[in-house]
């Protein structure tokens, strides 16, 4: 299938989009605002581990207290202090003019600033309760995959087929106006620049090793039942309005 658009369009609504990842609002959490959580990087760029927006055992049964306190408590808190190392590094670089540690230090920032802010929005993706899609998303999942439940099958099965580490991503792609199903090795390969996340499934082992052991199948079929739609439908929501500004 053609789309009536060149490579350099397309790009470019890439390029519009990723300006419009850091805009005020939808990822608050991630980003925050002002006196929001805390979550405010500080202003010399570092960032701060947000907190749980729940108790550490309102996902039982499907993620258990001590996973994730240790998922949260040790892991992210290790990408967000890697992160402040990363661009403390660039910092001393730009001031000293040494930039023989660049390519280090790049993927540095890249790698712990993904899984910081991928953390932030799976940690906020997710709630006790679960539920279906309504309204506005619901809509964009009947466009854009034929229903709810073709929605489902295709996330489910590209995030238990993600190789390694890495994550199940359901993004808004803003050029076409389409949701799009992505997976993410590591923190930050196989993404596809200027998408707007809008749900977030972590499948690094240490997510739900403690429960499931290797029965990431397992752990995948459950998270469905703690998906926060109101959340993703109201990142839906601000996705598209930023992306109409372009």
């Amino acid at each position: 299938m053609e789309y009536p658009f060149t490579r350099r369009e397309m790009m470019k609504g890439f390029g519009m989009a990723a300006m419009a990842l850091g805009a005020s609002g939808l990822y608050g959490t991630a980003y925050g605002e002002s006196g929001k959580k805390g979550r405010m990087p500080s202003e010399k760029g570092e960032c701060k581990l947000p907190p749980l927006p729940y108790a550490y055992d309102a996902l039982e049964p499907y993620i258990d207290k001590e996973t994730l306190t240790i998922h949260h408590d040790k892991h992210h808190a290790g990408y967000v202090r890697n992160f402040n190392k990363a661009w403390k590094k660039l910092l001393d670089a730009r001031a000293s003019g040494d930039f023989s540690l660049i390519k280090h230090w790049s993927r540095e920032l890249a790698f712990h600033g993904s899984g910081h802010i991928l953390h932030t929005l799976y940690w906020d993706n997710m709630s006790p309760g679960g539920g279906e899609p309504r309204g506005e998303l619901q809509e964009a999942m009947n466009r854009s995959f034929g229903g709810f439940n073709r929605f489902k099958a295709q996330f489910a099965a590209a995030a238990k087929a993600v190789e390694g580490s890495g994550w199940g991503v359901l993004a808004f792609e803003p050029f076409r106006g389409y949701l799009i199903i992505l997976q993410a090795e590591k923190h930050q390969d196989q993404t596809l620049w200027g998408v707007f996340p809008l749900l977030i499934c972590d499948v690094w082992e240490h997510a739900y090793y403690l429960k499931y052991q290797n029965r990431r199948a397992e752990y995948i079929n459950n998270f469905f039942n703690i998906i926060n739609w109101v959340e993703v439908e109201n990142r839906y929501k601000t996705a598209k309005k930023l992306s109409s500004r372009r």
